[in-house]
């Protein structure tokens, strides 16, 4: 078997309105896989300024894609 270009395994969970927000963004931008947007949104995240350090404490659950209105989040929710 050939080697990977990216051997490296990334896994994460979505609710259904974070996957259809990723999949609408991602055929907006005419992106050729789910893999290539969400590199895409990382990098454009990382390098992006503003992002506000996470409190120690905080849990995964906290962080989403979108808020509860269904509008982008800002990256961390204080609920």
């Amino acid at each position: 078997m050939a080697d990977l270009e990216r051997p490296q395994r990334l896994q994460i969970m979505l609710t259904d309105e974070e996957l259809a927000a990723l999949e609408n963004w991602r055929f907006e931008k005419r992106m050729p896989s789910r893999s290539a947007a969400v590199r895409e949104l990382l990098r454009r995240g990382l390098a992006s300024d503003g992002f506000l350090t996470a409190d120690l404490g905080v849990k995964s659950q906290q962080f989403g894609v979108l808020s509860s209105n269904g509008k982008p989040a800002d990256g961390q929710s204080k609920d």
